[in-house]
């Protein structure tokens, strides 16, 4: 049996060797050429010290997560922000913490769900409902324009905006209607 560096060089020659294209494509895809040949290299050498202790199953797939995970190492320390002295008297740029803007908040998501409960309706409904509480048209011109009649646009209206009311209840909206 050979030494232990020479047994070390016969594996990475036979199981990572292989795999240096496919892992130099895939490292380019997210890095500069420059900062490539580093990663890889640091792949190597994180890959040889864990088969050195014996942890290493499946060469290639082993390789390609030790180079993902330095790869997220290389850009996060290139992310770190530059820290900035702060005295007493710089201003911070804090999130007013007031009623208008949690009411805001809560509002945009009551709209998302009304959005969802009109998608909920069945076509025609949602067709009528749209025309008479959003595009605001009267009975008479939502009926000549789809060719029903006016009491039929009068019970669709009613039952979408019971429907979206419903719907709202269901996800926690009280207090609001969809009309």
């Amino acid at each position: 049996m050979g030494s232990p560096e020479s047994e070390q060089a016969r594996w990475f020659t036979e199981e990572l060797r292989p795999h240096e294209a496919a892992l130099r494509a895939y490292l380019h895809r997210s890095l500069p050429a420059a900062d490539v040949d580093d990663l890889v290299q640091e792949s190597y050498v994180r890959v040889l010290r864990a088969h050195g202790e014996g942890a290493v199953r499946s060469a290639k797939a082993f390789l390609f997560t030790v180079a993902r995970n330095a790869l997220r190492d290389l850009l996060r320390r290139r992310t770190v922000a530059d820290a900035e002295p702060i005295t007493e008297n710089t201003p911070l740029p804090v999130l007013e913490d007031s009623p208008g803007l949690v009411e805001g908040i809560s509002r945009r998501q009551e709209l998302a769900l009304l959005g969802d409960a009109i998608r909920a309706l069945p076509e025609r409904c949602r067709q009528v409902f749209l025309l008479r509480k959003i595009s605001g048209l009267p009975q008479r011109e939502i009926a000549a324009r789809l060719g029903i009649s006016e009491n039929t646009v009068e019970t669709l209206v009613a039952k979408g905006a019971r429907r979206c009311a419903d719907y709202l209840r269901a996800h926690g909206v009280t207090g609001g209607g969809a009309t």
